[in-house]
């Protein structure tokens, strides 16, 4: 049977439907409506036709009051442009679901990059034990982290999964209702959540997408590969962020933290009691039917009636079931084995912690948490500690630090950071006790800057009488210049015999996370990736020479210029230089929903990251390898990127730009995460205490995109006005991490819209500024189509194009309204008499059109 084009199953599948069921939509009649559902597609078209013809915000909205409003009061627009909002918000999560349903049509689900892929290239080439032996000790980890970059509340999500299952099933009733449903639902917080709610809507996820997903997975690897076997070798592994991820945050407490541990054993218990009753329907045979009944009776008594306490250990789940299979084996000729083995390969899977729940903090709050230790060791007389420690060299340090040994109790300090910080270590030994090691057995510390900052925190366990903690410490590098230390500062920890000791001890492994947001931010798209490499090639070169084997870490975020875009490219592209242990993720925001919100999504691209890592090791080995000659060329371009790019961060304009012409400010006013939008408390803005994440956020709100392309022109047009365009070109065409590096930057651009901003060009104080960025877009722009030998962005991905054309179809209204609110509070604070009461109004309008444009932004992942 033939197979339609990619863009075609798109087409016919979310654009089409989408057009179908929108105008079922904007005409139900909502409370307070009106002709909204009449005037949005109008004011829409006025929008693209103003844009086309140059006009401002401000223009596009007067002409639209003036041709369809009768010359409306403000008053009267503004309430309409409230309503345009409510709507809007609302294709967005149609929009969502008609995407979900259609996912496994418009994707080949058994095609490149599937397990079925791996398990027939693997036949093909004859490398099934190599395959074999690679997956028993290889690892995926997905890190879901609480990072707010989407703002549906917990009853919109409910509805875009139902709405998803009404569409793929074609039934209009259903959905008529769904969408009458999602009118009346209100897309606002109230309030913001805390940290314990976020950890709840994450776990939904746990509960109803990975736990099926990743048991199945696991099943068709011991099915098809491991010849029946029970795989022991947890392959995809799961982190969780909300709850143990201090840094910046001060909700989260040991209190959230001891919450969230045990909110997660409860869930994958509660996840084994519904499997273990649905097998007793099943299991009905003489003697295992009684060991499946006390099971379910001991699991129902943890989950429902319980206090903490469990009535059932991990072992003996594991030694019943197994006892049940070798019955079903002998007895009863494997019947439901399939369906044990299952149950099983989950409970290896995921134990009683579901995921790892990891800890970090920032080392700054760990130098002040550790000047207060120095100053009660040095009071306490019964340990020794120099009193010349503050002058000692960094090497003599940690000798010190090497030998300590007390066992501190957190209330010999008033300082509550000092207290909370001490508190959190000891309950992950708690969380150990409970739930199992790896419940909580990795330590990050944010900000590292030396290996000092490793050793205080490995100090603070040993002081609390942890002598041997079974914990992972992992630095975290972000910074350009903390990338470029990364690998000196792990040589000295491994040089370090008490460190040393202590990686033994964790089977000669360590974990470096390394953060792309914050690089990115820091020295821009090129120099963020480029310096995140070569800190991998270093420290794996070094890790390797002292039999370390070292694991990734990648705080990767949705859009690219927080280290997204195709991200399973990416891994495929890395090569052997760079170690292959594991391939390990943070996952956030819409990206958690867009790439693992239907078990369809999370199963493709769960298996898409596993075969990266597969290809990489089995399939492709040494074959991405750059060339010392590659190298410079990328080393130059980064260079030049980075210089581009921070003069532009220096300009005088470049801070008081996003202050008054983005929405930066208003990320403060949203209820979509606990933690603040910037690091400190004080009023002035210094770009240090900014968090990537409102950062890049603020520049995608005006369609600018910055940081994921500023300084790519640049350094290209150096090579092409210096008669060496075929080396970036020879480059592009047989590098797949640079190809992939600058498919990435493309799409940032596709996502731009200059128009939207392009009055601010005629802005006394903004309009050079403004011009630098747009002159660097289209010099990007000029150059990547040039490299790809492309007449358009995106031009290879038309199904991904198509969908980022229709979200910035859907959303033009609320950009619009955006500005016009945005350059109406300008105007009204520059005029002599501001009027307090309407600059309030337009800045609830500027907020609310914030998380449109954020939702829509789903497929930046």
């Amino acid at each position: 049977m033939y197979t339609l084009p990619k863009i075609e199953r798109f087409n016919q599948n979310v654009l089409s439907k989408y057009h179908i069921y929108n105008s079922v939509f904007i005409t139900l009649p909502f409370d307070a409506i009106d002709n909204t559902g009449v005037l949005l597609p109008l004011f829409s078209e006025v929008c693209d036709n103003g844009f086309k013809n140059n006009w401002s915000p401000k223009q596009i909205v007067d002409f639209f009051s003036s041709k369809y409003l009768d010359n409306a009061s403000e008053e009267q627009k503004i309430d309409l442009m409230f309503r345009f909002i409510q709507y809007v918000e609302r294709q967005i999560v149609l929009f969502d679901a008609i995407e979900d349903a259609a996912f496994p049509v418009v994707n080949n689900m058994e095609g490149r990059g599937s397990l079925r892929d791996i398990k027939e290239k693997s036949e093909a080439k004859d490398k099934r034990d190599e395959l074999i032996d690679f997956l028993e000790n290889f690892n995926v980890r997905t890190v879901l982290t609480a990072h707010p970059t989407q703002f549906y509340p917990g009853s919109v999500l409910g509805i875009i999964t139902d709405l998803t299952d009404a569409i793929r099933e074609n039934n209009l009733i259903k959905i008529k209702k769904l969408l009458a449903q999602l009118g009346k639902t209100p897309f606002i917080k109230k309030e913001k959540p805390n940290p314990f709610d976020e950890a709840v809507s994450l776990i939904w996820y746990l509960e109803n997408v990975f736990y099926q997903t990743i048991g199945e997975m696991m099943q068709y690897l011991q099915k098809n590969i491991f010849e029946g076997n029970l795989i022991e070798n947890p392959i995809i592994n799961l982190g969780f962020w909300p709850g143990g991820d201090r840094d910046g945050n001060p909700f989260v407490t040991p209190e959230i933290t001891e919450k969230v541990a045990s909110r997660l054993r409860t869930s994958v218990l509660k996840c084994y009691y519904f499997d273990i009753r649905s097998l007793k329907r099943k299991l009905t045979f003489n003697e295992v039917d009684t060991i499946i009944a006390n099971l379910e009776y001991k699991l129902y008594r943890s989950v429902f009636y319980s206090q903490g306490e469990l009535f059932i250990t991990l072992e003996e789940l594991k030694n019943e079931l197994h006892k049940v299979r070798e019955i079903i084996i002998n007895e009863h000729q494997s019947l439901y084995l399939d369906e044990i083995n299952l149950v099983l390969q989950k409970i290896y899977q995921f134990g009683f912690h579901f995921a790892s729940l990891d800890i970090r903090q920032n080392s700054k709050i760990h130098s002040q948490v550790f000047d207060d230790i120095i100053a009660f060791l040095k009071r306490e007389k019964s340990v020794y500690f120099p009193d010349d420690y503050e002058s000692l060299p960094e090497t003599e340090k940690m000798d010190v630090l090497a030998q300590l040994h007390f066992d501190l109790k957190t209330h010999f300090f008033e300082n509550e950071i000092t207290r909370s910080t001490l508190e959190t270590i000891s309950l992950m030994k708690a969380i150990q006790e409970s739930n199992g090691e790896k419940a909580c057995n990795r330590y990050i510390i944010s900000n590292n800057e030396s290996a000092l900052d490793v050793m205080e925190t490995f100090a603070m366990f040993r002081l609390l009488d942890w002598e041997n903690p079974t914990v992972d410490i992992v630095p975290l590098f972000e910074s350009v210049d903390d990338l470029q230390n990364a690998y000196e500062i792990m040589e000295q920890l491994y040089k370090n015999p008490t460190y040393r000791n202590h990686l033994r001890q964790r089977k000669d492994k360590q974990t470096v996370m390394l953060g792309f947001s914050d690089g990115t931010k820091d020295g821009g798209y090129l120099m963020a990736n480029w310096s995140i490499f070569k800190a991998k090639e270093m420290i794996t070169k070094i890790s390797r020479a002292y039999d370390i084997k070292v694991i990734f870490f990648d705080g990767r975020g949705g859009p690219p210029a927080r280290g997204g875009g195709k991200t399973h490219k990416f891994y495929a592209s890395l090569g052997s230089t760079i170690e292959n242990q594991e391939i390990q993720v943070t996952v956030q925001g819409q990206t958690i929903s867009s790439n693992f919100g239907t078990q369809d999504s999370c199963r493709y691209n769960l298996e898409n990251l596993l075969s990266a890592g597969v290809a990489n090791e089995i399939f492709n080995k040494d074959e991405n390898n750059l060339s010392e000659t590659e190298k410079e060329i990328i080393d130059t371009l980064a260079t030049l990127g980075y210089e581009k790019y921070t003069n532009f961060k220096n300009h005088p304009k470049f801070l008081p730009y996003l202050e008054q012409m983005s929405t930066l400010k208003y990320y403060s006013k949203t209820n979509i995460g606990s933690r603040p939008s910037k690091r400190n408390t004080d009023g002035k803005l210094n770009f240090s205490d900014l968090r990537a994440i409102p950062f890049v956020s603020s520049w995608s709100q005006l369609k600018q995109n910055v940081p994921g392309f500023f300084g790519v022109g640049t350094a290209l047009k150096y090579f092409e006005a210096n008669n060496r365009w075929e080396e970036v070109q020879n480059l592009y065409d047989n590098s797949l991490f640079f190809r992939t590096l600058l498919e990435n930057s493309m799409m940032s651009l596709a996502k731009c819209f200059f128009p939207l901003t392009a009055y601010m060009k005629d802005d006394a104080v903004f309009g050079d500024f403004w011009q630098i960025i747009y002159d660097e877009f289209l010099e990007t722009k000029r150059l990547l189509l040039k490299i790809a030998g492309h007449y358009e962005l995106m031009q290879n991905y038309p199904d991904g194009k198509a969908s980022i054309a229709m979200r910035e179809q859907i959303v033009m209204p609320l950009l619009t309204i955006q500005q016009y609110a945005s350059s109406q509070i300008k105007a009204l604070q520059e005029g002599k008499k501001g009027n307090e009461k309407l600059i309030a109004v337009y800045e609830k309008l500027v907020t609310r059109s914030l998380f449109g444009n954020t939702n829509a932004s789903r497929n930046s992942a």
